[in-house]
């Protein structure tokens, strides 16, 4: 009996294991037919010198596109442009999603309703927020210039989107008002999440709130706001659709994403584009890769 009971115990985890991979199992065949199929084809094209009239006839041309890329001084100018969005952009949304999360966390009138107007930014289709902006930025009729204008803080009309550098600036601004509502939905989760008896035993020893911000919130809500940066950053790194529209495809304020795009259709060349589009695949794993280690402690933490 005692050797029955020990082999049911040893096979019980194998059966576990084996009923959680064939739950996993659609899914995992979803995801190699959307996403796994169409990336091994990417990185297969990056090197072969296939065009877009014909996809079928290509040769082996080794590591020839990435030499080029390596070379190619507008390829490092998108490096560049996308880490320096990335940079300035993850941080401010950061900052100004904790300060929306704690004003919503508090109890007052009307906060259902406050945090429904907060989301609306971040569900407005990228696209639509872009084309809006881009009207509102523009320097002949947009609505910006003109309540500068009106305010006598400007003299004349500012290029935000004809300008390289301001085009630039223009991008983090926008990126920071659409995404800012997802930064704060994630850091009010970790929020509510916190122990409670912490912030009534500080009211009631009438501890201000700056130190209590300092000494309580903030080491508790580390492991939220390194995971919420994490997820923020990968997907900054690969930002497109904003800076497209925005820049109209301006070389100077092309990110890595645009300029693969930019390569793949417009210039008909699908293996050197597909080469940039490689480069940032394995740039977005190696981040990924770099910054869960880092914070595995604080990961833990949450669970």
């Amino acid at each position: 009996m005692k050797l029955d009971k020990i082999t049911a115990q040893k096979r019980t985890p194998k059966r576990t294991s084996l009923s959680h991979w064939l739950f996993l199992a659609p899914c995992l065949v979803m995801l190699i037919i959307c996403a796994g199929w169409p990336l091994l084809r990417t990185v297969f094209f990056s090197f072969t010198d296939a065009t877009l009239d014909n996809l079928q006839k290509t040769n082996f041309i080794g590591i020839d596109n990435f030499i080029a890329l390596a070379r190619d001084q507008e390829w490092w100018r998108a490096i560049l442009n996308t880490f320096v969005i990335a940079a300035i952009s993850v941080p401010l949304e950061t900052f100004l999603g904790m300060i929306i999360a704690l004003i919503l966390h508090r109890n007052f009138k009307g906060r259902g309703l406050m945090r429904a107007i907060v989301l609306v930014p971040w569900t407005i289709p990228t696209i639509v927020s872009a084309r809006m902006w881009a009207w509102m930025l523009n320097d002949v009729y947009g609505i910006v210039n003109e309540l500068l204008l009106k305010a006598s803080i400007i003299d004349a009309p500012i290029p935000w989107i004809a300008s390289n550098n301001l085009s630039l600036v223009s991008i983090i601004l926008v990126d920071v008002w659409k995404t800012t509502p997802y930064m704060a939905l994630l850091l009010l989760a970790g929020l509510q999440s916190l122990p409670q008896d912490c912030f009534e035993a500080a009211q009631v020893d009438s501890i201000p709130f700056t130190k209590t911000l300092r000494k309580i919130i903030l080491p508790l809500m580390k492991p939220t706001i390194a995971v919420a940066m994490i997820f923020r950053m990968l997907d900054a790194v690969r930002i497109f659709d904003l800076v497209y529209i925005l820049s109209s495809g301006n070389s100077a304020n092309a990110t890595m994403s645009v300029y693969a795009r930019k390569h793949l259709v417009d210039y008909n060349d699908v293996g050197y584009g597909s080469a940039a589009a490689t480069v940032l695949l394995f740039l977005i794993a190696f981040l990924g890769i770099i910054y869960i280690p880092l914070n595995r402690k604080k990961l833990r933490e949450l669970n």
